[in-house]
């Protein structure tokens, strides 16, 4: 479709976009053609990139606390606890990115006497660098994973929560209980287009050593991007590829259904 210059003037002079822009504005969050006032935006587009900007730094600041980010119900039907990485601190999190890959002492102790050994789904929740994203997404995804994998007739293990978790914990879990797959859901990092997206870092038996290439990643899990119904069929499907072929990571490619819009 073309736009005649003179009509979307026309329009744009008594604050009107043409359909056809309106509906691009629609599927995406990011500010594409959101006008202007001289060289600056216009305010209402200002106060919402400022308002998202808060909402960001909120999430990556705020404490994971389990009661009133997934609420008590939730934490006894999943009989939930928390452990922590070796940092201490928000602050000492943020600041040394090594010391979230690495569960405390206390930690091991208390993963290794409440989580069964040798499962065939160790499911992981980490605050990672969004706890907006963590109390948004969980509720309705852990559930949808764990039906899936129930359907399968796999053993799962004992959900727990990690604070200041960072990716790499993932080995220190494999070598503690063995599992066949481990699931990390973890908050992205925020931008401005929204703080709510969580992330499944997969990988087949992690242990020590392991790295980014040896995983594999569904990202964008959130109400404007991969929904938690897909989200977890597709967590479930990887970890079947994964447990068929012992292996993840650079290795495996997800299989994934054509895009109905390819068709």
């Amino acid at each position: 479709m073309k736009i005649r210059p003179s009509a979307c003037l026309t329009k744009l002079e008594h604050g009107a976009w043409p359909d056809v822009i309106e509906k691009i504005r629609a599927h995406t969050p990011a500010r594409v053609l959101a006008g202007r006032t001289g060289a600056a935006y216009r305010t209402a587009t200002q106060l919402k990139l400022r308002q998202d900007h808060a909402a960001a730094r909120d999430a990556v600041r705020t404490e994971l606390d389990l009661n009133r980010d997934l609420g008590a119900g939730f934490i006894q039907q999943w009989n939930l606890f928390a452990i922590s990485t070796m940092a201490t601190s928000k602050d000492e999190y943020l600041q040394g990115p090594d010391l979230g890959r690495r569960l405390n002492e206390n930690a091991q102790n208390e993963i290794a006497a409440r989580c069964p050994l040798e499962v065939d789904l160790q499911i992981v929740i980490g605050d990672g660098l969004s706890v907006t994203a963590v109390s948004t997404q969980v509720p309705s995804l852990l559930p949808l994973i764990a039906e899936k994998a129930r359907s399968r007739g796999w053993k799962l293990g004992q959900t727990f929560a990690v604070h200041y978790c960072r990716v790499g914990v993932m080995n220190d879990v494999g070598d503690l209980l063995k599992p066949k797959v481990v699931v990390l859901l973890i908050g992205e990092r925020p931008g401005l287009a929204t703080a709510e997206s969580i992330s499944a870092y997969m990988a087949y038996q992690p242990r020590a050593g392991h790295n980014d290439s040896n995983r594999n990643l569904i990202s964008n899990i959130h109400g404007r991007g991969v929904r938690a119904e897909a989200a977890a069929s597709r967590i479930i499907d990887l970890a079947d590829q994964m447990m068929r072929r012992a292996i993840s990571g650079a290795e495996l490619k997800e299989e994934l259904q054509p895009a109905t819009w390819l068709k």
